[in-house]
């Protein structure tokens, strides 16, 4: 029996690799995106790519027809109306599994947050979808490191005291395929948690001196500074990564990964093998 798994934000950090994971596993892969073109530069000619807006249920539903799964792999101010969207045209086509990928700290302690509240409802649609389910809730991939080098510099905001089990994207991928073919990862939600836990500093620093040697040192931007900074040159995408980062001072990394290694294989991809593979290209 074929089975067709559809993937919101599957051109994203994390949801490319699993497009790619869940190909190479012999699931059939269909892409929602609003830049078709875009996507088939970025994959195979084996996936199927159809256009479509994750925040127009109009133009989502169509992509849902002969599907066995959909996967869920949207952040951003889209996240909660896409996942209630999708659990609703799950249970509606006769899908047999829905996933989301939320995030480690995602709890009702935390609600306070405005990023976590939306993930919570997120995860309450897709648990009450009347679908076979499963929530991710990872840590930090090692791939946002690429996001704290702008400029020509290399800056972490603020003093993160949490060592974070940072993961390749490549192995949540592998988690996210063995998911789907593991009855036993429904009604789960699953932490995933690298290796090795490293200071976001070290990591950071680690990073730069393996693929960024022309940038000094790694720099610290207050986050009381980097506040005043983005409240003065109005700049909204540093005034939410302060606040942001100021969240994961007092969040830390909660979740026990212990379920999903068993279920799914934990990673096991370290950040200098992860490093080693970009050198080499």
């Amino acid at each position: 029996m074929e089975r067709r798994v559809l993937v919101l934000g599957g051109t994203g950090l994390l949801g490319a690799p699993v497009v790619r994971r869940l190909r190479a596993d012999g699931f059939t892969v269909r892409v929602l995106t609003r830049d078709p073109d875009e996507a088939r530069r970025t994959f195979e000619a084996a996936i199927e790519i159809v256009k479509g807006d994750v925040g127009d249920r109009a133009s989502l539903a169509p992509a849902f027809d002969g599907c066995w799964g959909v996967h869920v792999s949207v952040a951003g101010p889209l996240e909660r109306e896409s996942a209630e969207a999708a659990a609703a045209l799950a249970q509606e086509h006769g899908l047999a599994r829905i996933g989301y990928v939320s995030g480690s700290t995602v709890d009702e302690r935390n609600r306070w947050f405005s990023m976590v509240a939306q993930k919570l409802e997120a995860e309450r649609a897709v648990e009450g979808s009347g679908v076979a389910w499963t929530v991710f809730r990872p840590t930090w991939p090692f791939e946002t490191l690429a996001r704290f080098v702008r400029g020509g510099k290399a800056v972490v905001i603020g003093k993160p005291p949490t060592p974070y089990h940072w993961f390749a994207a490549d192995d949540f991928a592998r988690m996210v395929s063995t998911a789907y073919r593991t009855d036993e990862a429904a009604g789960k939600r699953l932490y995933v948690h690298g290796p090795q836990a490293i200071l976001m500093r070290e990591a950071l620093e680690r990073y730069r001196a393996a693929l960024h040697p022309e940038i000094a040192s790694v720099s610290t931007l207050p986050t009381w500074l980097g506040r005043v900074i983005a409240t003065v040159t109005r700049n909204d995408m540093l005034g939410f990564a302060c606040e942001l980062m100021a969240y994961f001072e007092r969040a830390g990394e909660p979740g026990d990964p212990m379920e999903a290694n068993r279920l799914l294989g934990a990673p096991t991809t370290t950040l200098d093998a992860w490093l080693a593979e970009r050198r080499a290209g």
